[in-house]
C-alpha cells in the first residue's frame, strides 16, 4: 500500500533516501532537495512539511511544503518559498495524486488562505494560475567557441567588451563580496535583501553544489557576482548582484559568459537562466542571450481568497513602498530587510 510520510527535520538517514530519489526522478529539481527544509526552518522560521509517498518498493514521490505565516500577506502553504520550481516530483500519477491530496488536507487543517504549487508543467486545468513568470533554459554546447557563437551578435559584442576590459572571474570561498554587491543591487531596485546568513547557509548546506563567482576589474575591484546551484548536468545562476560600474564595463555580460565557460569545462549540458517576470529588464536581458522563455505554471488552490495573490514588485500598489525603500540608507535597509523578506517567499 502507498503511504504518505513526513521527513523529520533531523532525520539524516531519511534525508539521504529523499535526496537519492530526487537525484534520480526526472520531474525533480534542485529545489526538491531535502536541504531546503533546514534552510526554511532555521533561517526563515517557517514550519515545513516535506512529504513523501512510499510503498514496499521504496519512495515513489516527494512534495516539499512550507507554511508561510505572513502578517503582511496572510497565511499560505507553498511548494516552495524562495524557489522558482516546486510542486510534486513523482514516478507515477498515483503517488502524485496522493501527495497533492495530503497537501490539500493539510492546507485546510492549517487554515491557510491558499495552497501554491510552483509547477513547471500544468497539472490542474481547473486551478487558478499565476502566469506572470517564465523560465529560460538552453543547451550548453561541448565546445567553448561554439557557445560563444551561439550568443546573438549584439550580446556577443558585450561579452567581448568585458573581455577587452580585462575583467577577471574567480570562485570565491565565501559570500562577503557577493553579499555587498547583491545588497547594493536590490536596494537600488527598491526591494529588501535576504539575510546575509542565508547565503552562507546555502553554501554550507549544499557544499560543492553551490558556489559564488565574482567578476573584478584589472585593479581587483569587485563589480559583479552570482551565486549558482548545480543539479545533475545543469547549472542555475540564482542570486546575483552588481555595482553600478558593471554596466559600462560589461560586467554582467562577462559574468554569465565566465559561468558558461566553467559549466562547459565541467561537462554540464544545460544553462538554466532561472525565472523572470514578463516585461522586465531581466526578461529582455535573457532574451538577448538567445534564450527562449517557457511559461511557469504556478497553480493555486484558493480557500479564503477569491483570486491569486499578486505579492510582487509588478503590483502597482507597492510602488510607493519601493520608492521609499530606495531612499532608505542601505545599512538600515539591510537590517530591516530580513524581517520583511521572510514574509514574501
Amino acid at each position: 500500500m502507498l503511504k504518505i510520510r513526513r521527513l523529520g527535520p533531523r532525520d539524516a538517514a531519511a534525508a539521504s533516501r529523499w535526496d537519492a530519489f530526487v537525484q534520480a526522478c526526472p520531474q525533480a529539481t534542485f529545489f526538491h532537495r531535502a536541504g531546503w527544509q533546514t534552510l526554511l526552518r532555521e533561517v526563515f522560521h517557517h514550519q515545513t512539511f516535506f512529504l513523501w509517498a512510499e510503498d514496499a518498493h521504496g519512495i515513489r514521490g516527494v512534495l516539499p511544503l512550507a507554511h508561510v505565516h505572513s502578517v503582511m500577506f496572510g497565511q499560505s502553504l507553498v511548494s516552495l518559498p524562495f524557489a522558482v520550481y516546486g510542486g510534486v516530483a513523482a514516478l507515477d500519477d498515483e503517488a502524485a495524486h496522493a501527495l497533492e491530496h495530503e497537501a490539500q488536507q493539510l492546507a485546510r487543517r492549517l487554515g491557510v488562505e491558499h495552497l501554491e504549487m510552483r509547477n513547471v508543467q500544468r497539472r490542474h486545468a481547473d486551478w487558478p494560475l499565476q502566469d506572470l513568470y517564465v523560465t529560460f533554459r538552453k543547451e550548453i554546447l561541448p565546445d567553448e567557441e561554439a557557445n560563444m557563437l551561439a550568443i546573438p551578435r549584439k550580446q556577443r559584442a558585450m561579452v567581448r567588451k568585458g573581455i577587452k576590459n580585462g575583467l577577471q572571474a574567480t570562485i570565491d570561498p565565501g559570500i562577503e563580496r557577493f553579499f555587498a554587491l547583491y545588497a547594493s543591487n536590490v536596494h537600488r531596485h527598491g526591494t529588501p535583501a535576504m539575510p546575509k546568513r542565508y547565503f552562507q547557509a546555502l553554501l554550507d548546506t549544499f557544499g560543492p553544489d553551490a558556489n559564488v563567482l565574482t567578476v573584478t576589474t584589472p585593479e581587483g575591484q569587485p563589480i559583479s557576482s552570482v551565486l549558482s546551484f548545480y543539479f545533475r548536468d545543469e547549472i542555475l545562476p540564482y542570486y546575483a548582484g552588481d555595482d553600478e560600474a558593471a554596466r559600462d564595463l560589461a560586467g554582467n555580460d562577462f559574468k554569465y559568459w565566465a559561468l558558461m565557460q566553467q559549466a562547459c569545462a565541467r561537462g554540464l549540458k544545460v544553462f538554466d537562466y532561472g525565472r523572470s517576470k514578463q516585461g522586465t529588464g531581466s526578461y529582455a536581458f535573457k532574451k538577448n542571450w538567445g534564450f527562449e522563455p517557457t511559461p511557469l505554471h504556478y497553480e493555486h488552490r484558493l480557500y479564503k481568497r477569491d483570486a491569486v495573490p499578486q505579492n510582487n514588485p509588478s503590483n502597482a500598489k507597492y510602488q510607493l513602498l519601493i520608492k521609499t525603500w530606495r531612499r532608505m540608507p542601505i545599512g538600515l535597509a539591510n537590517r530591516l530587510g530580513p524581517l520583511i523578506v521572510r514574509n514574501l517567499g
